[in-house]
């Protein structure tokens, strides 16, 4: 990839963007859950939602013939999207029980599991930066929960274990989304159908969960009821961090190198320590904090030391 230095500080000015909307999209769920004890249930299913609905506007404006998808990839699809809709799942509950800034710093554990489940499921090879990064990675994902501490899996298991579910359901994902580009499927068209089918299965989920726990049927699905501020911070939390952070991430590498635009968005986790701590007032622990740097050691040294060969570079899906 050949750029010249006015490409690279646009990309670099996309990719920033792209992260400083990735790294809201934790204060917002935290702001939505105090303000309006939304369930986390409830607002993954109408976060994925509204971002699928904002895919269908866009393609509708820009570009319909993405609207195709070959019936020989539902299945995948439908499969893809049940990953995203545990995910966010995962992700909104860990917001919960952790906080913004440790949930997000728990989620970074998704590249050590990436490289692990690619070692299993693509039989790649194992170099010593790789076993190197996985550590410092998993340590930093054991100082930052606090499950050093016996006394924390007693006072907040919930947290640390979705904490945890959600860098392996993102793992999961992130190696869907390189089969999906294997299969040659658009990337805004993976993203158009992985957000509708988590939708769909999220509907379901809070459908069951209201069965098994003898509530009326979803009934907590219009939670917000008139709340048109809930409602309205409901719609920018899809639209704005998800889908703009999304798509801003994927122009960027248009400008940049994957690995380059890996590294801006590895800044996230720092952003949302300070979105939180302004915002909320929440600050890390002498020890989360040494955690977090050995966490985000473990991430950039497998980022800047595994590069990929140029025949290898591929769009974010």
């Amino acid at each position: 990839m050949k750029t010249n230095p006015s490409s690279y500080s646009r990309g670099y000015l996309i990719a920033l963007t792209a992260t400083v909307l990735w790294s809201s999209t934790g204060i917002l769920i935290s702001y939505i859950n105090r303000t309006y004890s939304l369930p986390s249930l409830v607002l993954a299913f109408w976060r994925d939602l509204f971002v699928a609905f904002g895919m269908i506007l866009g393609l509708a404006i820009f570009s319909r013939t993405r609207f195709h998808l070959p019936r020989t990839h539902w299945k995948f699809i439908a499969l893809y999207g049940l990953t995203l809709a545990i995910f966010n799942t995962a992700w909104t509950f860990s917001v919960q029980y952790n906080g913004a800034a440790v949930a997000t710093v728990l989620a970074f554990s998704s590249p050590a599991i990436t490289a692990i489940l690619s070692r299993i499921v693509f039989k790649e090879e194992f170099s010593h930066v790789k076993i190197l990064s996985i550590v410092l990675t998993s340590l930093g994902v054991i100082l930052v929960s606090g499950a050093i501490n016996p006394e924390v899996w007693k006072l907040n298991p919930l947290g640390i274990i979705f904490g945890l579910l959600t860098g392996l359901f993102f793992a999961i994902y992130n190696l869907e989304g390189t089969h999906a580009s294997d299969l040659q499927i658009d990337s805004w068209t993976a993203l158009l159908y992985s957000f509708g089918a988590a939708a769909v299965f999220l509907f379901f989920f809070n459908l069951g969960t209201d069965l098994w726990m003898a509530r009326p049927p979803l009934g907590d699905l219009m939670w917000l009821g008139h709340s048109f501020d809930g409602w309205a911070w409901l719609a920018f939390l899809g639209v704005a961090p998800t889908l703009g952070g999304f798509g801003l991430y994927t122009l960027s590498l248009r400008y940049l190198p994957p690995t380059v635009s890996s590294l801006i968005a590895t800044s996230e986790p720092g952003l949302t320590v300070i979105w939180a701590y302004f915002i909320f007032g929440e600050v890390l622990t002498p020890m989360q904090f040494f955690g977090s740097l050995v966490l985000f050691a473990g991430v950039i040294l497998l980022r800047v030391r595994e590069r990929p060969a140029a025949n290898e570079i591929t769009e974010m899906p």
